[in-house]
């Protein structure tokens, strides 16, 4: 039997609510399939089952609220309801024949028949098929129903007398839905839990490089002009895939920090800053950036800040960034340097692209430039190895043409 578990989706999450469940007892389930949707304090997360089986059991009902690791459904794991299945029944031939070809016996004695009314230890109780209905449309537990009838059976009489004695259920109000003000305080508690635990576990360390962006626009620009306007590529997605490329040459920056060290990601999944129109912010993940053409990172991008905004993101895109980019150039601001978000090591921040004066072979020009800051997890690497990283970014920045590959 396979259990699957309310996930954590980030560490500034405790538990989640159950708003829908989208498989029914006795529904296949394959990796990958969206199986409920969870509400936490960021979002409506469509959470992904990542083991194949049949679903058996839906442990937990919509509505509830549990925490992070409570087995939420069981699964039958592929073959598993094969050896469940009941021994077929002999037909009355083959049961005869068998019965011949077994050794004589002495036939068993009869029972006694017991002097009252209640039914022997180990013996069924009787209960009539129509009492036993009564008793479960009734919601009454047919074990606890004292018997009445011959030799100590159940029946309508006796059930019906069973549910009258009952306590009446409390009537419970359904809890109010949160409002918009309730869903940002929240969230705000949520992300100065993350926060704190980060500035208080975490030995950061920050390191900025100015990058010139002259040659990455002219070449964007060039680009974009061969296409329609909603086939264009943003500035950002550049600078997304320069940071993905980066953090799979660079290792120690890309993975999470456990309780046994540095573990380094299989894959580099970068997360995004998302600010949300009702305050707050979430930085869900676009997998496997590095492998990805710009079209394809622009089309991702798109796509999760419209879902993150209307509250509706996958479990993985929440549970599993390898590294994360925060981009503030839009809100006219010359350098950001963020805080790790736990259990990952890295953060890298954009400011906003301006034109500055800068000293180039020995002449003055003005060109257009971005401020790129690291806060790194010094547990897991150093300033020189931070230093390299920075300008590894730059040097793909320098290069558009191999970004596109």
């Amino acid at each position: 039997m396979i259990e699957f578990k309310m996930p954590s989706l980030g560490s500034d999450m405790d538990e989640g609510t159950l708003n829908e469940w989208l498989v029914k007892p006795g529904d296949k389930v394959t990796r990958g399939q969206v199986v409920a949707i969870v509400e936490t304090t960021k979002a409506a997360v469509e959470v992904e089952c990542w083991q194949e089986g049949i679903v058996d059991e839906l442990v937990v009902s919509v509505g509830e609220t549990v925490q992070v690791g409570t087995t939420l459904a069981t699964l039958t794991a592929p073959g598993e309801q094969a050896e469940k299945q009941p021994t077929p029944r002999l037909s009355a031939k083959a049961a005869a024949a068998k019965a011949a070809a077994r050794p004589a016996t002495a036939p068993p004695k009869p029972p006694p028949v017991p002097s009252a009314p209640p039914a022997a230890p180990g013996r069924r109780r009787w209960v009539s098929p129509a009492a036993r209905r009564l008793a479960t449309s009734l919601g009454v537990d047919i074990d606890a129903v004292t018997g009445t009838g011959p030799q100590g059976a159940v029946t309508i009489n006796d059930v019906e007398h069973a549910a009258a004695a009952k306590p009446p259920k409390p009537v419970t109000q359904p809890a109010a839905k949160p409002t918009a003000a309730d869903r940002a305080a929240q969230m705000r508690k949520s992300i100065a839990a993350a926060m704190s635990r980060s500035k208080r576990e975490i030995p950061h360390y920050y390191l900025a490089q100015e990058i010139m962006l002259e040659k990455a626009l002219s070449w964007l620009t060039a680009r974009n002009a061969q296409r329609s306007i909603d086939e264009r590529v943003l500035p950002a997605v550049l600078l997304l895939k320069a940071v993905g490329v980066a953090a799979q040459r660079f290792a120690e920056f890309n993975g999470f920090w456990r309780e046994e060290g540095f573990e380094p990601a299989n894959g580099v999944h970068v997360g995004v800053g998302i600010s949300l129109r009702g305050g707050g912010l979430v930085a869900p993940a676009i997998h496997d950036v590095p492998e990805k053409k710009l079209d394809e990172l622009m089309e991702d991008l798109t796509d999760l800040v419209a879902r993150a905004r209307s509250f509706s993101l996958r479990s993985s895109e929440m549970s599993d960034p390898t590294i994360t980019v925060t981009n503030l150039g839009d809100q006219g601001v010359d350098a950001v340097f963020g805080v790790i978000y736990p259990p990952q090591v890295a953060i890298v921040g954009f400011g906003q692209p301006a034109e500055r004066v800068c000293v180039i072979d020995g002449g003055i020009r003005v060109v257009t430039t971005v401020q790129a800051t690291l806060a790194a997890d010094h547990r897991a690497s150093d300033g020189h190895r931070g230093a390299l990283f920075l300008a590894a970014i730059n040097e793909l920045l320098q290069q558009p043409d191999l970004l596109e590959k």
